[in-house]
């Protein structure tokens, strides 16, 4: 199965992150996360998949999680709360993704991409 690759092409990350996916031969479908956000659904299941916690969706260093004051806000927000937030805008969402069959990656580590590739 291909794997998909969410990200914001003006992120440094992201294309250093498509780089290492071309140049190793990996099938991909690209996604830009500004144009085609996240579902709630999807997201639900791609965070049980990641096995992280649902903060470590959010873009903390982006300037739209910064004008929202959500590092504050979060702490008095249910899960649903915060996913339904994550689902609004996708500069919200740390990114890349990667999805994998079983696996999600969460931003760009080129040693956990070589492990899961």
């Amino acid at each position: 199965m291909s794997k998909l690759f969410l990200q914001y092409p003006k992120c440094t990350t992201c294309k250093k992150a498509k780089k290492f996916l071309v140049e190793n031969n990996v099938e991909f479908k690209d996604r830009d996360i500004t144009l085609d956000n996240p579902t709630v659904n999807e997201l639900e299941e791609w965070i049980k998949l990641s096995g992280l916690e649902i903060k470590k969706f959010f873009n903390t260093s982006g300037v739209l999680y910064k004008e929202m004051n959500l590092k504050d806000k979060l702490k008095d927000m249910s899960d649903k709360e915060k996913i339904e937030l994550l689902a609004t805008n996708g500069k919200l969402v740390k990114r890349p993704l990667l999805i994998c069959d079983d696996k999600v990656l969460v931003g760009f580590k080129e040693e956990k991409y070589r492990e899961i590739l």
